[in-house]
């Protein structure tokens, strides 16, 4: 009996834990579906913004800064929540990657994201650690700390090149350089004929372009880290319920066997009592069936 109590516990706080992480679940979905309405308009301003600048430097290729030392800053998007697998560990295993390759030079981290910040903290490269965003809401505060902090790292003849490491909507790592801008839009021959009417120089008109292209290129990698951020948190949880499911399916199976056991054994005493007071076996033994029969189907 009291096994059989201890499993009837420990079942109803796996179902009190499993309606815990399925409401969670509900919240991530909603979130993605949510975010998939913010993501396709600012691909399409990025988009935009490329053109004008890929058009710009057809006429003008000379504009673009020349390349200088900088120190390598590198702008990690992790995770501000858990239940998201190995989100953050990915992450730093392509920083390790993108390094090795690239540059040899001590990089600065800049790290978005609680979870992120705790699995680096120890981090000697650590510059600067951000909180991240938990809904699409708050992904504008987000993007001010960040440009914000970038502009400290910035200040006077310190140069930085800044690259971006976060997840994409297919779990993919990318990474994308920010500063020097326009390094990947590939060049072009000029489109038109003319060049491009401009009310200041292009290198002033570039310029403008360019913080234009930072706050929109900041956006859509804040919201497409945080989607998929949510779809990793959809399927793990989804994978946690399948499995609580389970488990509480063969404790209910283990409870079911307990019970039939005390019920036998209840049978026995009353037949074992009847054999004593000297009663008809045969109707004890019947209304003992009946009373299995009735306790066995409640």
């Amino acid at each position: 009996m009291t096994r059989r109590r201890n499993l009837e516990r420990h079942r109803h706080s796996l179902a009190e834990i499993r309606d815990i992480m399925n409401s969670m679940k509900t919240l991530a979905y909603t979130e993605t579906r949510k975010l998939a309405r913010f993501i396709g308009s600012q691909h399409d301003v990025v988009h935009s913004i490329e053109n004008v600048a890929m058009d710009l430097l057809s006429f003008y290729p000379g504009i673009l800064p020349e390349a200088q030392v900088s120190t390598p800053v590198y702008l990690l998007v992790g995770t501000q929540r858990g239940f998201c697998g190995n989100f953050n560990h990915t992450l730093l295993k392509q920083l390790d990657s993108v390094q090795q390759e690239h540059d040899h030079t001590p990089p600065l981290l800049v790290a978005i994201g609680r979870k992120l910040c705790t699995l680096i903290d120890a981090d000697e490269r650590v510059a600067v650690q951000l909180e991240g965003a938990n809904v699409a809401e708050e992904v504008t505060a987000v993007l001010g700390t960040v440009v914000s902090q970038l502009q400290s790292l910035h200040k006077g003849e310190h140069l930085i090149s800044v690259t971006a490491l976060f997840h994409s909507e297919e779990d993919a790592i990318v990474t994308q350089q920010l500063l020097p801008p326009f390094t990947h839009c590939p060049p072009r021959s000029p489109p038109h004929a003319y060049p491009p009417v401009l009310n200041e120089t292009p290198q002033d008109f570039l310029g403008g372009l360019t913080d234009q292209y930072l706050l929109a290129v900041l956006h859509e990698i804040l919201y497409t880290s945080l989607m998929a951020e949510n779809q990793q948190r959809v399927a793990h949880l989804e994978g946690a319920v399948s499995h609580l499911d389970e488990v509480s399916a063969d404790l209910a199976r283990q409870c079911n066997t307990l019970r039939q056991g005390e019920i036998i054994e209840e049978i026995e005493v009353i037949l074992l009592n009847s054999a004593d007071l000297g009663g008809n076996p045969q109707e004890t033994q019947n209304a003992g069936k009946s009373q299995y029969m009735s306790d066995f189907f409640q």
